[in-house]
């Protein structure tokens, strides 16, 4: 059935648009790809296929690539080449990495499904995904995300259920277009500030975000570095915009390339290099998202410069410290 299948592909060349061989048992894709240079869509999920096979290059008009529940281990570089891929479903595979280069080409790319594998990192890569709008990385075995995932500015929809993560990077402030975020059953422990987000949707079950008990904690004198306390000042007179300061800093590159990790206080609003105080803040949801019905508060991180600040915090706010 499967040769059958073939043979009336290929007599129509350059015409064959779709070819679907879901569920055959194939071990291996077809070699014969390369003859199908019309091809739109190639449906080859449900089989027991482990490698991509070069000819697959070839397909530079191909908007739909299905290899779902096959036995890949890795999303090969061949991908770079799907120059047209609108839509790339990898699910229930055994992926473990993305190839050296296997973004490159993948410019109009807008959907990947990459659930139930084996994925325990995101390459910096992922940020030349340009266009993508629908990411779903659910059932992997990721502890982080890189912050290059967070400047994918048209991504719609970020789907990261039932994962390891352990925090979500404070870039995603920059997902401006982002609805839907799904967080459900990680390790997640506190949240970074995303009120200025679109979301619609947010779902954050299954995380130990209020296992926390609020302890009272010995209070120690703000003692600074030097480096600390030339940098405050800096930075402080640059937001003022001292010209003498502006001036001085652009033959310094090595100062300007320190500055650049600085964090804003959350209480004076002044700059500061160092992670003075790591606190989380807890706050009702937008009444824009849909989120259970017994999400009342949702705690978020909140980074402060000094005690002098955190005792003049709000009753909702509490510093992290290990115990």
């Amino acid at each position: 059935m499967t040769e059958k299948m073939l043979v009336r592909a290929l007599k129509g060349g350059k015409n064959t648009k779709i070819v679907t061989l879901s569920g055959k048992k194939i071990t291996k894709m077809p070699s014969s790809l390369d003859k199908l240079p019309g091809l739109k869509t190639l449906n080859l999920q449900n089989n027991r296929i482990s490698k991509v096979c070069s000819e697959i290059s070839t397909l530079t008009q191909l908007t739909v690539l299905n290899l779902g529940n096959n036995l890949l281990e890795e999303i090969p570089e061949e991908m770079k080449y799907l120059t047209s891929l609108k839509k790339l479903h990898l699910f229930g595979n055994k992926i473990c990495k993305f190839a050296s280069g296997a973004c490159d080409g993948l410019q109009n790319l807008i959907l990947l499904n990459l659930n139930n594998n084996e994925l325990a990192w995101i390459p910096q890569e992922i940020s030349r995904l340009k266009n993508l709008k629908y990411l779903s990385i659910n059932h992997n075995q990721l502890a982080n995300i890189p912050k290059e995932l967070c400047f994918l500015k048209n991504l719609f929809e970020l789907h990261l259920n039932c994962n390891q993560l352990i925090c979500i990077p404070e870039e995603i402030k920059f997902l401006k277009k982002l609805q839907k975020l799904l967080l459900v059953r990680n390790n997640i422990e506190v949240l970074p500030k995303f009120q200025n987000l679109k979301l619609r949707e947010f779902y954050c079950e299954g995380n130990p975000l209020f296992l926390k008990e609020p302890v009272t904690a010995v209070q120690q004198d703000d003692v600074w570095s030097l480096q600390e306390i030339t940098s405050r000042f800096i930075m402080n007179e640059l937001s003022e915009k001292n010209p003498f300061v502006m001036q001085a800093i652009t033959w310094h590159p090595l100062v300007r390339n320190i500055m650049s990790q600085r964090r804003k206080c959350a209480i004076c609003e002044k700059y500061f290099l160092t992670i003075w105080l790591e606190c989380v803040e807890f706050v009702p949801p937008s009444k824009k998202w849909k989120i259970s019905r017994n999400l009342q508060l949702v705690p978020l991180q909140i980074l402060i410069c000094s005690y002098t600040c955190f005792n003049q915090r709000g009753p909702n706010l509490f510093g992290i410290a290990q115990v």
